[in-house]
C-alpha cells in the first residue's frame, strides 16, 4: 500500500511539474554530404564579398558542360566567367551578396542539388539591389564539390 501511495504521488508530482503544451524536440543531423555543399555557397558568399571573382568562380566545375542559367543560358566555365566579369566589372558593381533560406539534397553519393535565395545590396549607380531565387546542382569531383548547373532568377 505504501509502494502505491509513493508511486501515485510521483506521477502526480511529475504531471504537475510538466510543462503543458511543451512538446518534445528532436534533435538531428545533416549529413556531411550536405554540410559541405552548404560549406561551397558560404565560400562564394565569401569571396564575392572580399571582391575576388577568381575566388568566387572557382567553386564551379571548370567543363565545357558547366551551365550558368540566368536571363539566358551560358555554356562552359570560361563563358560562365566572361558573363560575370561582364556584369559585375569592378567591386562596387559586385555590391554585397548574401544566402538565406539555404537547402541542401542529395541526390546521390556524387550529386546534390541547393536551392536557396540571394540578395545583393550595391547602389543605385552600380544596378541597385537584387534579389531573387536560385537552383544549383553540385558534383563531387577530386577537387571537392563543384557546381555544374546554376539557375538564378531575379
Amino acid at each position: 500500500m505504501a509502494l502505491r501511495l509513493r508511486l501515485a504521488l510521483l506521477l502526480t508530482a511529475m504531471v504537475l511539474t510538466t510543462p503543458f503544451g511543451q512538446s518534445q524536440q528532436t534533435l538531428t543531423t545533416i549529413p556531411q554530404q550536405q554540410l559541405d555543399v552548404i560549406k561551397v555557397l558560404l565560400a562564394q558568399e565569401e569571396a564575392w564579398n572580399r571582391g575576388d571573382l577568381d575566388a568566387f568562380a572557382q567553386t564551379y566545375k571548370d567543363s565545357p558542360d558547366t551551365l550558368l542559367i540566368s536571363g539566358s543560358v551560358s555554356r562552359g566555365f570560361a563563358n560562365l566567367v566572361d558573363a560575370y566579369r561582364k556584369n559585375y566589372p569592378n567591386r562596387a558593381a559586385m555590391g554585397t551578396l548574401s544566402f538565406s533560406e539555404l537547402e541542401a539534397h542529395t541526390l546521390d553519393e556524387r550529386f546534390s542539388v541547393v536551392v536557396g535565395r540571394y540578395s545583393l545590396e550595391r547602389t543605385k549607380k552600380e544596378g541597385g539591389n537584387a534579389e531573387g531565387i536560385f537552383s544549383l546542382v553540385l558534383e563531387k569531383t577530386p577537387q571537392g564539390w563543384k557546381i555544374v548547373v546554376d539557375h538564378t532568377t531575379s
